[in-house]
């Protein structure tokens, strides 16, 4: 099902059944504009809500939901049952795993977000001035977020970082940072990491650090 105001990009493949441009509670059918850009993929049973934009070369999963207000960049993908609740603004070449949660965060370029990784945004459910308090996470380009972690409200992850699977982010993370565990603390650099198969001489060398 495609709503009014719908701006598909040239050869964008729907896999049926679809829904797109649904507009959210207490907006009009064509109210609210969504745009998907060229050649991207939108697998069955997805659903899109109006007032989304997203970029060139994008992708879902199966059963995908996309709420209102979320802005995706070009080359990027959501997986399946991945729901993206509304205020995302996602960088590009950017991927959100399998069973992923999110709700007003921000990821940069090309950020790797793991299965089943949460977000979170209201430190004190339900607050009554939620949109007033911190807000969601903040996660800097060319960061890994390993399966099942947990990212609590306004924590910042800067640049070129990875997060261990399982782990609990409590607390702002520098920039080229390994991090892991409940909370998840700093153990190493990046650059002290190794490649077990000895592919190559650094796990991630052939990103550049920013």
């Amino acid at each position: 099902m495609i709503y009014k105001n719908v701006k598909l990009g040239k050869n964008t493949l729907l896999d049926e059944p679809v829904i797109i441009g649904k507009p959210p509670r207490g907006r009009a059918d064509g109210e609210l504009e969504t745009i998907i850009g060229d050649d991207s993929v939108i697998r069955a049973f997805t659903v899109i809500y109006a007032g989304t934009r997203i970029g060139r070369n994008f992708q879902t999963g199966h059963g995908a939901m996309i709420r209102e207000d979320n802005i995706i960049g070009d080359r990027c993908s959501v997986g399946t049952n991945a729901v993206l609740e509304y205020g995302n603004r996602i960088g590009n070449g950017t991927r959100v795993h399998t069973g992923c949660f999110l709700e007003n965060v921000t990821l940069g370029d090309n950020v790797f977000v793991g299965p089943n990784v949460v977000f979170t945004d209201d430190p004190h459910p339900p607050c009554p001035r939620y949109s007033e308090c911190v807000g969601g996470p903040v996660v800097g380009s060319n960061v890994r977020i390993g399966a099942n972690s947990t990212i609590l409200p306004g924590v910042r992850i800067g640049d070129n970082s990875l997060i261990g699977a399982g782990s609990v982010v409590v607390e702002d993370i520098p920039k080229n940072s390994v991090a892991y565990g409940c909370p998840a603390k700093v153990v190493k650099k990046i650059s002290d990491l190794g490649c077990k198969k000895r592919f190559y001489k650094k796990p991630y060398e052939w990103v550049k650090d920013v």
